[in-house]
């Protein structure tokens, strides 16, 4: 049968005619798990302004216990939230990220630990945002949300972490945009960290890492319906290209082994003529997790922290990567994935080496993997045992 060449691209690829204008969650909607802290006074920002009323949504687990010594601090990924562990419920479709990690009995026990997550600043699941409402105005901040970056979003962890009475983190663990907000605290807040756990991650972006995150904005950006981001009372929204950045991503967070292992060069669709839009098994893939995404995501949010990943640099404004640690004497993990090509191990190597200059213990770890960055989610047999080792020898070498 010839395919019809006017048939819609977004049809081709089993993607709906109309996305969701946002995927963020708003007042009204069920929080679920979620809790809800506002900080009292206004937040001044790296790049210069204030931003008022902030409100931050995060979930927790497990009690602290009477000496305050056992609360861990997890920070998610670019595309991640506060629901690190559980299963669906308000507005959640999944079980939490981290589930295989995190919970009674897990790596980072609950029965043990007072855990705590937090949706990051200018993300999209309760915590202020672009979605949010400006108070200024009365209507989401879209285009007028300032830039944030990663020591913004600790400084309001940092408060989270006064409203929950933890002086001080056991430890403070997390991957890829999270392992860089782990670092920050360890640079902006010595005394207020036990111990780190940064994975996958880096002391500063590189340029590839850069470049990667540059066409997905300018994938969201060339959306007509994005309105330089003012798309809230749109009818339509800029889900397509939102879509397409998620599409984007993906092929980075994985490697050639796993496609090839998994997809090959298996087909959906007919090839036996030429056609543009007939795909292969990891194209339907790809338009899977695209179509998802818009459903649970924020278009300006996933702008704003894909570029708080690019301005990620421990050593901006410190004299270099070594004195941006020098007040840090905790011990530290450090753990990288060997087919992870988006963050590649050489730089878990030299993050190492900052960490355990001057006798600081630093262990490094490296998993052997074929499953690319996301590694550090998938292979939780491999990276559980060690959070436990870890912990361990904390304990043991701190007290």
């Amino acid at each position: 049968m010839a395919v019809d060449k006017n048939a819609g691209i977004h049809e081709r690829r089993g993607w709906p005619k109309q996305f969701p204008v946002t995927g963020a969650w708003q007042p009204g909607d069920d929080p679920g798990a979620k809790r809800f802290f506002t900080i009292g006074r206004p937040i001044a920002l790296e790049g210069g302004g204030l931003l008022e009323d902030v409100t931050i949504a995060y979930e927790s687990w497990g009690e602290l216990n009477e000496e305050g010594d056992n609360a861990i601090l997890i920070c998610h990924a670019l595309t991640g939230d506060a629901h690190v562990t559980g299963g669906e419920g308000g507005t959640y479709t999944n079980e939490g990220w981290w589930s295989r990690i995190v919970g009674p009995g897990k790596a980072i026990d609950t029965d043990r630990w007072f855990v705590v997550c937090a949706n990051v600043l200018g993300g999209c699941q309760g915590t202020t945002g672009p979605a949010s409402v400006n108070p200024a105005t009365g209507k989401p901040y879209g285009s007028a949300f300032p830039q944030v970056s990663v020591r913004d979003i600790v400084r309001t962890q940092a408060h989270l972490g006064d409203h929950l009475g933890v002086g001080q983190w056991f430890s403070v663990v997390g991957g890829s945009m999270g392992g860089m907000i782990v670092l920050e605290w360890a640079a902006m807040f010595p005394d207020r960290v036990r111990s780190v756990a940064p994975i996958a991650t880096s002391l500063a972006a590189s340029a590839q890492q850069i470049g990667w995150s540059a066409v997905g904005r300018l994938a969201i950006a060339n959306d007509p319906n994005f309105h330089g981001g003012d798309y809230y009372d749109d009818p339509m929204g800029p889900g397509a290209g939102l879509a397409v950045a998620r599409e984007i991503a993906l092929i980075h967070y994985r490697s050639d082994a796993e496609w090839t292992q998994r997809f090959g060069r298996d087909v959906i669709d007919r090839l036996d003529r030429f056609d543009s839009w007939g795909r292969f098994q990891v194209e339907g893939y790809l338009d899977h997790h695209g179509k998802k995404f818009p459903h649970r995501f924020d278009a300006n949010s996933y702008i704003i922290l894909n570029r708080v990943m690019d301005l990620h640099d421990t050593a901006r404004g410190r004299g270099g990567y070594k004195q941006a640690f020098a007040r840090f004497s905790g011990p530290s993990m450090t753990t990288s994935v060997s087919s992870d090509f988006l963050y590649p191990a050489h730089q878990q190597a030299e993050l190492a080496a900052v960490l355990s200059a001057d006798g600081r213990w630093c262990e490094h770890h490296h998993i052997d993997s074929i499953y690319g960055h996301d590694g550090f989610l998938v292979e939780h047999d491999k990276l559980g045992p060690m959070l436990i080792d870890f912990f361990d020898k904390v304990i043991v070498e701190t007290s």
